[in-house]
């Protein structure tokens, strides 16, 4: 599961978050949003078995719209290229 990979990338939070992921300094917008939308796809399927992880797919959807937002305002220009999601 994408999740567990994650959170080892992470330094094994055992609270990951979608808006912990899209403030994480160690990844690009890009990586940021895929590793989101896999989440999603993965978030999606889990709920539909009835389980749950401790967020839904609009919080990933919020954390996808702010990494956007950040780009478009330049944030993190320095690792961060425009057009790059």
């Amino acid at each position: 599961m994408v999740f567990d990979s994650l959170r080892d990338r992470m330094g094994g939070h055992a609270n990951l978050s979608p808006m912990q992921i899209a403030h994480n300094s160690l990844f690009t917008a890009k990586e940021k949003i895929e590793l989101l939308n896999q989440l999603k796809a993965e978030v999606t399927g889990v709920q539909q078995e009835g389980d749950e992880v401790g967020f839904d797919a609009e919080e990933i959807d919020a954390a996808i719209a702010e990494i956007r937002e950040g780009v478009e305002n330049g944030v993190g220009t320095g690792t961060v290229l425009r057009g790059d999601f």
